[in-house]
């Protein structure tokens, strides 16, 4: 599963980056699985389908938006929290590419339901560092003897997600971690 931003374009390096990480996917075997619309989502499979794998798309009836032309099966939800669970059930590991507050929200999902073992830990994998600041903040918790101090979290839930400079690091992280298993 990719998690990205619907905002880019093509041409837009956030779009090309998540172009080039659909194709690397797919050259590795692996089918893609997005949000199913626009700017990266549509970008990484696009690159999905043009490797030759299968490409679906995890819509949403609110949204009120057409899956992108890539998508070649919808899988369409009710509702938000409808669609993370299946987008968690479903796939054996995620990309966090740069994104908003549904990208926020979907990396959140995942990490919480490791953490809560709600699910067993599958490989996350944050291309770039847009993340970092993000996880390194949530990978503390208030202390309670003082709020104002923060303490490690268990490492096991924070251990679940990994960081890549590129695509072809994205992608070896997910094959060694999937191998594991």
């Amino acid at each position: 599963m990719v998690f990205g931003s619907h905002s880019p374009r093509p041409g837009d390096g956030d779009y090309e980056e998540a172009l080039v990480l659909g194709r690397a996917l797919a050259d590795a075997g692996f089918d893609v699985a997005t949000g199913g619309y626009g700017g990266t989502m549509e970008a990484a499979l696009r690159g999905t389908v043009e490797g030759g794998r299968e490409a679906y798309g995890y819509t949403c009836e609110i949204f009120r938006a057409a899956a992108n032309s890539y998508v070649r099966r919808e899988v369409t939800s009710n509702t938000l929290f409808e669609r993370i669970e299946n987008c968690l059930d479903s796939c054996d590991g995620y990309v966090v590419l740069k994104g908003g507050t549904g990208t926020l929200l979907e990396l959140a999902a995942c990490w919480e339901m490791f953490n809560k073992k709600m699910i067993p830990p599958k490989p996350v994998v944050c291309l770039g560092d847009f993340w970092r600041p993000v996880v390194g903040t949530l990978a503390c918790e208030p202390s309670i003897e003082n709020l104002d101090t923060l303490r490690p979290v268990s490492t096991s839930s924070a251990d679940s997600i990994d960081f890549a400079a590129d695509a072809a690091r994205a992608v070896a992280i997910l094959i060694a971690r999937l191998g594991d298993n």
